[in-house]
């Protein structure tokens, strides 16, 4: 008889559940899945072997800056529109071209939940071209703020507890467990992952705020203070070798914000003084007016023989998660 009551009781919570979400115009959509930096394209299949397929790559699977060798944005896969159906609808980046009133939307949580969901239309193959290219930034900064939240989230199941850094520089930064402190001291951290083929390495530290203030241009000084933070921290494999920023290719430089603060994003490849080594590295130099200080956080991979385009990405998320006390 208790079980029976139980029973009845859980139908009718069950029931009323239902019906309340019904009357709020709540409805149930699954996780989204999918492997991280990879957008399903909807788009018939002879559009996507044709040059409308092309003007999607051009803007989804364009190279990303500041690594050795060419890599795209963004892992392409094309599903017809006829099969867009059941599974492949919770893919968590999907981006729709078809016929239509020219313009893009941009939309949230359509099929499953986290989901960026585009659709790029036009009344004909030229306009939505045009389409592309006219938002192209737009898209591409939407599937990446997706994927970084994604990122973000997943480094969150295993956070190591970064009490050091917080004390001693007053700053904030989640990294997963995988990382190791492979430095600490005079204010300067080098947090470091082991991985198959080489190892990936996050850096912080800060610099006074008039460091930036010289005669030489912007990016002549960015590189003077990452070679002479790699001179004194980073040695290299032998007596004398240590990190500097590659000599033969300038670094791409932009300016963005993080934690809702002025900075600036550089993008490059480093080297080691006297030994052949060699990777990617992505920086940013952070403004704190209020410490009379700029935060420096880096990434940077060493990974020979490998794509680096994960690596960098994760050493991209981590640090796009700094709070600056």
């Amino acid at each position: 008889m208790i079980r029976k009551g139980l029973l009845v009781i859980a139908v009718v919570l069950i029931t009323l559940s239902c019906k309340d979400g019904n009357k709020k115009g709540h409805r149930v959509i699954p996780e989204s899945s999918g492997p991280l930096n990879t957008v399903a394209v909807v788009i018939e299949n002879e559009k996507w072997e044709g040059r409308l397929g092309q003007a999607v790559r051009n803007v989804l699977a364009a190279p990303i800056d500041g690594l050795p060798q060419d890599e795209p944005l963004f892992s392409l896969k094309q599903i017809p529109p006829h099969v867009f159906t059941g599974f492949s609808r919770i893919n968590r980046d999907i981006i729709k071209i078809e016929l239509g009133e020219a313009g893009v939307t941009i939309q949230d949580n359509v099929y499953a939940r986290p989901q960026k969901f585009i659709v790029v239309s036009g009344a004909n193959i030229q306009e939505i071209e045009e389409q592309l290219q006219a938002n192209a930034q737009t898209i591409v900064k939407a599937f990446k703020v997706e994927e970084i939240a994604e990122k973000q989230r997943r480094i969150r199941k295993s956070l190591f507890p970064a009490t050091s850094l917080k004390k001693k520089l007053g700053v904030d930064i989640q990294y997963s467990t995988a990382y190791r402190i492979s430095k600490d001291e005079d204010n300067f951290f080098w947090m470091r992952k082991d991985i198959p083929t080489g190892y990936t390495n996050l850096l912080v530290y800060d610099i006074p705020l008039n460091s930036l203030k010289d005669k030489d241009s912007l990016v002549s000084r960015i590189v003077k203070i990452r070679d002479s933070i790699g001179q004194k921290y980073i040695p290299g494999p032998t007596d004398g070798s240590y990190m500097i920023t590659e000599k033969a290719y300038a670094p791409h430089l932009f300016e963005t914000t993080l934690d809702n603060k002025p900075a600036w994003e550089v993008k490059g490849l480093w080297e080691v003084q006297n030994a052949f080594m060699s990777g990617p590295f992505i920086t940013y130099i952070i403004e704190d007016k209020d410490n009379n200080r700029y935060v420096v956080a880096e990434g940077f991979a060493y990974a020979p023989s490998i794509e680096k385009r994960e690596h960098v990405f994760e050493l991209e998320a981590m640090i796009k998660s700094i709070k600056i006390d």
